[in-house]
């Protein structure tokens, strides 16, 4: 640039200079002649400052950045009476409330305070290399994808690094309809167009989304590289996901399970799952758990006390599978008190009272016959329910556990096993269990047909699984990584959800609260999307490092939003209620200056299943659909009346 080049750019580009300094506070004096909407150079016409616009603040060789809060004008008293003012509005000077962001370095903007400008320090407009400049969040262009655009200037591009987006945790929030759901599809989506074909990036890459409404599990929504769940609780044909018996004997997964209370039913199960451990060390888990059925099957029928005897021997029946009546061959002789057996061969009633001929007699018992006969079950929660079982009838029998305490937690994990199997398969030969099948790194969870139960317990039991995965590896051996996406996440992260009891809640809460607190560590990271953020447990919100907001109406969301999120601006927070659809608030480590942003629109194979429908499209015949269609051709107005 030539000298009188130079000349001309700073004479149009200047506005003002620094008036006051009060901290980040910045007042910046206008120039008279600059008081214009636009500014004529080479032949462009240029916006000219305005509230949500940047500035640049020259003093010395350093070029400070800041951004315009608001705007207001003083009167000029000194030099009121001057006749040089030939017009009333040249007694008014205009000033600009300036908010300090950043600063240049060589030809790269970088975000914070390095120093702040002194009074009489010249403020000039950007130019278009510039104002790309602070847009600019990475420079390796190998690791960076594109969003959208800068919705005041679609000339602008927004790139944004791959590393310091997706080794993070994102919060994606907006009203329903605002395009949140488009934003995550468009995120993940240009993710996989970059890095899918990468054979390192499939090997190491792993990530889970969890869809409540099915919006996800076409083929092409985000990337073909893609296991879908489509899971139902209301049909035996769905898909299902595998387990390990391993993933679900977690005493705090199965607390969560039964339901279980902290005093008498936790201690329980945590011996039940004692004894089934015992039995699956055994040579033969099976034949062990039957002597330990049998042993128990001969204290009860030696027992003197009917009422015990009686509640013993039902829960005996539970464990066994019979069409027949088990008691059919046995008596309670009251006059003792004691049983007795009719037996066959030969024909005779043996009373207990007797004992080496009632020991004899026993396995001629049809309780003792349907324990030989007794198999493991295909259902893993209903095998394991058993040896809750035989643990309550050993508890009772020592007087260690009463029946009312223990046997709601039992009730709830079998009422539970309908639904669970139909969701969840547990095979009895290890084999390979994962989620993700060989190239697809993103795995889709459908629920959308799946109950509201169930709906809880799944992105909880999956998550738990696979973050403590992770974190068995050694900090040092964590080359892979885990992204756990949760859609309409307000379903599962909600601080005041009433429909499950407390421990419950709070063993989802401090699952999640653990993964975004330490979840970076073992490369666990978490992207959630909600139109509710008042809603979602503060503590998560907080700890997100990135966050893009949509259209946000309600009070308690915007005051959520505000408190949560030190990284927003006045102008960002006071534009969330008016923003178009695709329009969002981008803000957080990723970007060095909070924007607002107009997210790509993606084709409408890629889209989610997530649009508004089209009423009139079903209620019109095509007949008045043609004859509205020739008649806005012809220029007249259609009238919807008749």
């Amino acid at each position: 640039m030539d000298h009188d080049d130079y000349l001309l750019k700073k004479s149009i580009f200047r506005i003002g200079e620094v008036s006051s300094v009060d901290g980040r506070e910045i007042s910046v004096r206008v120039d008279q002649e600059k008081n214009r909407s636009h500014i004529l150079y080479r032949g462009e016409l240029l916006s000219n400052v305005s509230v949500g616009g940047y500035v640049k603040l020259i003093k010395g060789f350093n070029s400070l950045i800041g951004k315009i809060e608001k705007e207001y004008i003083k009167e000029d008293k000194s030099t009121s009476q001057s006749p040089e003012y030939t017009q009333p509005e040249e007694r008014f000077i205009r000033f600009l409330s300036v908010k300090m962001l950043g600063y240049f370095s060589g030809d790269k903007y970088r975000k914070g305070i390095k120093e702040l400008p002194l009074i009489g320090n010249e403020c000039v407009l950007l130019d278009l290399d510039e104002y790309k400049k602070i847009h600019s969040f990475a420079q390796e262009k190998k690791s960076t994808i594109r969003l959208g655009s800068l919705m005041t200037d679609e000339r602008v591009s927004i790139d944004i690094s791959v590393d310091r987006l997706f080794a993070s945790h994102i919060g994606i929030f907006g009203n329903t309809g605002s395009g949140k759901s488009h934003t995550l599809a468009t995120l993940y989506k240009n993710l996989f167009q970059k890095f899918g074909n990468q054979m390192k990036f499939q090997e190491n890459a792993r990530f889970i989304l969890f869809d409540f409404n099915g919006e996800y599990a076409n083929a092409t929504t985000i990337t073909p590289l893609k296991k879908v769940y489509n899971l139902s609780t209301k049909s035996d044909q769905a898909d299902k996901i595998q387990l390990l018996s391993e993933d679900i004997l977690t005493p705090e997964l199965f607390f969560i399970l039964a339901s279980a209370t902290e005093k008498t039913q936790q201690p329980f199960i945590r011996r039940a799952l004692k004894l089934y451990g015992k039995a699956q060390e055994a040579r033969d888990p099976l034949e062990y758990t039957k002597g330990i059925l049998k042993n128990k099957l001969k204290q009860i029928l030696k027992l003197g006390n009917w009422g015990l005897a009686d509640l013993t021997l039902g829960y005996m029946e539970s464990i066994l599978d019979h069409q027949d009546d088990l008691r059919s061959n046995l008596g309670w002789f009251s006059s003792t008190p004691c049983f007795y057996i009719d037996r066959v061969q030969p024909s005779k009633r043996v009373y207990a009272d007797n004992p080496s001929e009632f020991d004899l007699a026993i396995p001629e018992t049809k309780f003792y016959q349907a324990l030989e006969a007794m198999t493991v079950d295909k259902d893993f929660i209903s095998w394991i329910t058993k040896f809750l079982y035989i643990q309550l009838i050993d508890d009772v029998l020592s007087n260690r556990a009463q029946n009312e305490h223990v046997a709601p937690a039992i009730n709830k994990l079998k009422s539970l096993t309908k639904e669970f199997s139909k969701v969840f398969s547990i095979p009895t030969d290890i084999g390979n269990t994962s989620l993700w099948e060989e190239g697809k790194p993103l795995a889709v969870i459908n629920m959308d047909k799946v109950s509201t139960s169930m709906k809880k317990l799944i992105p909880l039991l999956l998550s738990y699984k696979y973050y403590q995965e992770h974190k068995d590896k050694k900090l040092a051996e964590v080359t892979s990584s885990l992204n756990i996406i949760i859609d309409e996440a307000h379903n599962i992260l909600s601080y005041d959800s009433t429909r499950e009891n407390q421990e419950w809640k709070d063993f989802r809460l401090e699952t999640f609260e653990e993964i975004i607190k330490e979840g970076r560590k073992f490369g666990v990271f978490l992207t959630i999307a909600s139109q509710r953020p008042s809603d979602i447990s503060a503590t998560i919100i907080s700890q997100l490092h990135n966050y893009l907001i949509h259209r946000l109406i309600n009070n308690r969301d915007l005051e959520m939003v505000e408190k949560a999120i030190a990284y927003l601006d006045k102008i960002s927070i006071e534009s969330l209620p008016i923003l178009p659809a695709g329009a969002c608030v981008l803000s957080g480590i990723v970007a060095d200056l909070p924007l607002i942003l107009q997210v790509d629109r993606l084709s409408e194979e890629e889209q989610p299943e997530s649009q508004t429908i089209a009423l009139t499209e079903s209620w019109l015949d095509k007949s008045t659909e043609e004859g509205e269609q020739t008649t806005e051709e012809e220029g007249e107005p259609t009238d919807y009346r008749r």
